[in-house]
């Protein structure tokens, strides 16, 4: 999702990590302390609901490893945050140029390039325009319902195209005046994998993470993997499917899940390829081995129609796909 600087963000979120161990409560699982006894942390990280659980003996050495997580959480949205107004991608946005960018956006545009690339360009992380001309639109009072007019729309969709993106070490700059980046579609994941990365370094094998996305270093404590519920897309109180996750991560990606209108016919996964909102159905989860990767193809996937997203998915060996009805 993207987000207008300067706009609170709302997210909607896919999975529950509540019922994490067997489906218990966390309660339940404070009570059993003795035999797997879990720290849990939960806040805000980049507009959504963060979680990350830890299996430690040391409550004291846990909290300080979850103190170094949140301030490594605060500090990446420093640069990847939409809604920071002096974040380098927010600054990079205003100027159409950063100079001397911060190592880790480098690092990511050059991963969401090679998932463009890999995508057939169904993953790109230039749409922003696309969806500032929506989010305009819809804030008008009477606005029209079959969305904005066409001139406008392919006017944004001009800006839309990874390759115009020039990413170097030095520098990363647009290409054509007026482009716009969001990392929503990755970020999450990013972040994710470089707190699994942080906690696994500091000795950590048995942790679940809910930053943006999810993934499991390890097993639960007890032995069995790690058990995340999948919500409706559109009915969030409920819940369509449970994975057993162990070293995977999981995203998953439904247009429902932030719609423009009351229709939810506009929504925020944009389609690069016609400047409109995706005409997908349902929601599309991808289980893989990095959190980064499940974000960007969950992404992706839930924007192609099914028959291409089955042959992107098979260049791809090692993710999962699941297909849940909105």
């Amino acid at each position: 999702m993207s987000i207008v600087p300067g706009v609170a963000p709302t997210r909607r979120r896919f999975i529950a990590i509540a019922a994490a161990a067997a489906g218990l409560p966390f309660a339940v699982l404070r009570a059993r302390a003795e035999t797997a006894p879990l720290q849990r942390w939960s806040g805000i990280a980049l507009g959504a609901r963060a979680e990350i659980v830890l299996h430690d003996s040391d409550p004291a050495r846990a909290r300080r490893l979850i103190a170094a997580c949140v301030a490594e959480i605060d500090r990446l949205e420093d640069v990847f945050s939409l809604y920071r107004p002096e974040s380098a991608l927010a600054r990079l946005n205003r100027d159409g140029r950063l100079p001397a960018p911060p190592l880790e956006l480098v690092a990511l545009l050059a991963e969401a390039h090679h998932y463009a690339e890999r995508t057939e360009g169904a993953f790109d992380v230039t749409v922003q325009p696309l969806w500032r001309l929506h989010a305009t639109h819809f804030a008008q009072p009477g606005a029209r319902a079959s969305g904005p007019e066409a001139g406008a729309i392919a006017r944004a969709q001009a800006l839309v195209d990874y390759r115009a993106v020039e990413i170097e070490p030095a520098e990363v700059r647009f290409a054509r005046p007026g482009m716009a980046v969001t990392l929503n579609g990755i970020a999450q994941g990013y972040i994710t994998d470089r707190i699994a990365a942080l906690l696994r370094d500091a000795g950590m094998g048995s942790v679940l993470l809910d930053i943006g996305e999810t993934r499991a270093l390890g097993r639960h404590p007890d032995g069995r993997p790690w058990r995340v519920g999948i919500r409706h897309a559109a009915r969030p109180e409920t819940v369509a499917r449970t994975i057993a996750l162990a070293d995977r991560a999981v995203a998953t990606s439904a247009g429902i899940a932030s719609p423009f209108d009351a229709s939810g016919r506009h929504h925020h996964l944009f389609d690069p390829a016609t400047g409109r909102p995706a005409r997908t159905s349902g929601q599309v989860s991808v289980i893989a081995p990095r959190a980064t990767t499940a974000d960007a193809l969950s992404t992706a996937l839930a924007v192609l129609p099914p028959a291409r997203a089955a042959a992107v998915a098979a260049r791809f060996p090692e993710i999962s796909v699941v297909r849940d009805a909105g």
